[in-house]
This record gives structure tokens, C-alpha cells and sequence, in this order.
């Protein structure tokens, strides 16, 4: 087995030591550059759409830093000789007006080909260093806040094989480009309260909150009932054909270190480990804090935040309990 381990500097805030959203780099006492990149196959047909939510989940990484994106590079995987060339136009416009809804550019790109399409960006952004909010830090007491409902994953699924409505296509479409700017600048203006932060994306929700508990030793005590979620999303995940292999993985992640309660629904259970496109942020606040929290979510023009747990205590190896 390899010893091979990345080179080390100091200026080098947040690396990959805790598996966190974007990597941070101090260049000055003000200011701190946030670093991330991802990218996917499409989740929607539309290929404009499909633009706007691989731009919004690229930009997600920069906010749950506590940070704000300056630019954008986009990086393309495109089957030339099986899709016309306005396609891959339309992808670029749909990122491009993300990236310009955020206050940043879109600075270039690259493309190579390939047989299966893949887009997403590579961007930069900046925070003050001594405002950066990780995923390893949240406090015992700390109430946790998600700003997006789950099931993104799942009802994807439904959407490619055709057994999904246009009314629940529009929902999760104006979920996954929503931006989490709200959220990012209720954190700035609230930084000493804020304790953790993280994204929910492919690891699902409670892979995400894992990755917290763990980094933080800590334990999260999650209310199911106050996580929200998409409308028939119950009824497509009780279906074996909608279940994704990455809901299988992410319990295998996670393993015996999340606990549920007694007679837990195992449909529920689906819902908590569905991984995510573009999903929300997971934040931890000090409790007397999140009145004030919610109104600056909403001034910023957030449209959902709920209340749906709070770190219970320490475990050294990180722990979830779910009721």
C-alpha cells in the first residue's frame, strides 16, 4: 500500500483532512480563497436546466465555507458525435446565469470528448479567514438548520424513467438551482454562532450529518418529522425501482454509527440516505441565535429553513440518533 501523502503548507486552512466542502487558502489576514469542483451526468433532459443545476451545486461548496464565488471555470465532457453542438450551448448558458446570479464570471474552461455528457465547474470564492464555517466544528447545544427539502435523488429517478408529473418536475427543478446564498450571508453576518456547516449533496442527508458528527465528535439527535421533504416523495420511495445504488452505498458508509429509533420506517430511512444533487445546507447555530438566524435567511431572500435536530452531546467517533 501506498505511504503517499499530499504536500502540506500553511496557508492552507482546510485541506482534505475532514472530508470538507472546498478547500480554503489564507493569502492575506482579510482574505482566504475557497476552492471547490464537481461535476455529473445529467439529471433533468433539459439541457439549459441541466446547465443551471450543475452550476448551483458547484457554487453550494463555496457557500457552506461561508464564503461568496468570484469566478468560475467550466469543465465539459461532451459525446460530439451523438448530440448537436447547441446542446452543449444551452448547458453553458443555463451555468452561465448561475454564475452571474452569484455576483461571480464564468473566467473559461475546458472540454474533452466523451461518450457519456458530464458538466460542472471548477470555482473560486473568498472569505474571511477567521470567519470560514467547516464541518468538524459544531458545538454541543448548537440547534441544526437544513435549507432545502430532501429527495432529490430518488424523484431524479422517477423523472428519468418517465413516472414522475410536470408539477413535481418544476419542484425539484427550482429547488436544485436555488442558490444558497441566503444561508451563506446569515452565517457572515452571524459568524460567531455558527458553529459547523456542510452541504448536502451525494453522500445524502445523513452521510453529510455523519461527516459532522464525526469531525466534530460530537453526537446529532435528528426530529425525522421536522426534516422536510418533497410532496409524494413518501409514496415513490416506498418503491424498490426508484431506490438508487447510491442510497445503498451511503448506508454502507455510514454504518452503525447513525442508531433509530425503535420501530423505525424503513421508507424514511430511504429518504434520510437518498443522495442529493444540489441539496442544502446543514447548519449548526447557537440556539438562543436561531430567531435571528431564520430572519436574516428570509431578508436575504431565502424560501425554507427548518429546525430539525441539535448536537446532543460527545462521541468521540461521531454518532447520529434519529427519531
Amino acid at each position: 500500500m501506498s505511504n503517499f501523502q499530499f504536500a502540506t503548507n500553511p496557508n492552507l486552512i482546510v485541506g482534505i483532512e475532514t472530508s470538507d466542502d472546498a478547500g480554503v487558502y489564507k493569502i492575506s489576514e482579510e482574505i482566504a480563497l475557497v476552492q471547490t469542483v464537481d461535476f455529473f451526468t445529467p439529471v433533468v433532459d433539459d439541457p439549459y436546466v441541466f446547465g443551471q443545476i450543475a452550476a448551483a451545486n458547484s457554487l453550494s461548496d463555496v457557500y457552506a465555507m461561508g464564503g461568496m464565488p468570484l469566478t468560475a471555470l467550466n469543465i465539459v465532457c461532451f459525446p460530439k458525435d451523438d448530440l448537436p453542438i447547441e446542446v452543449l450551448s444551452l448547458i453553458l448558458e443555463g451555468g452561465n446565469e448561475r454564475v452571474t446570479k452569484a455576483d461571480a464570471v464564468v473566467a473559461g474552461g475546458h472540454s474533452v470528448e466523451d461518450k457519456e455528457l458530464k458538466f460542472g465547474l471548477s470555482v473560486t470564492g473568498k472569505v474571511h479567514p477567521q470567519k470560514i464555517k467547516t464541518n468538524n466544528f459544531a458545538k454541543i447545544g448548537h440547534k441544526l438548520l437544513l435549507t432545502k427539502k430532501l429527495g432529490t435523488g430518488i424523484l431524479a429517478t422517477t423523472i428519468k424513467r418517465g413516472e414522475t408529473t410536470d408539477k413535481i418536475v418544476d419542484e425539484i427543478v427550482a429547488s436544485m438551482i436555488e442558490l444558497s446564498e441566503p444561508a451563506a450571508k446569515a452565517m457572515e453576518k452571524l459568524s460567531d454562532f455558527v458553529s459547523a456547516c456542510t452541504d448536502i449533496t451525494g453522500f445524502g442527508f445523513l452521510g453529510h450529518a455523519f461527516e459532522m458528527a464525526k469531525g466534530s465528535s460530537v453526537e446529532l439527535e435528528i426530529n425525522s418529522l421536522a426534516v422536510p421533504i418533497f410532496e409524494n416523495l413518501y409514496d415513490f420511495a416506498s418503491q424498490n425501482k426508484f431506490l438508487t445504488m447510491g442510497n445503498v452505498t451511503n448506508r454502507a458508509y455510514v454504518g452503525a454509527n447513525v442508531e433509530f429509533c425503535k420501530g423505525f420506517d424503513e421508507v424514511y430511512k430511504r429518504i434520510l440516505f437518498d443522495p442529493q444533487t444540489s441539496g442544502g445546507l446543514l447548519i449548526a447555530v447557537e440556539s438562543q441565535k436561531v430567531d435571528d438566524f431564520r430572519k436574516l435567511f428570509f431578508e436575504f431572500g431565502g424560501s425554507l429553513i427548518e429546525e430539525i435536530g441539535f448536537i446532543k452531546g460527545f462521541a468521540e467517533d461521531g454518532k447520529i440518533f434519529v427519531r
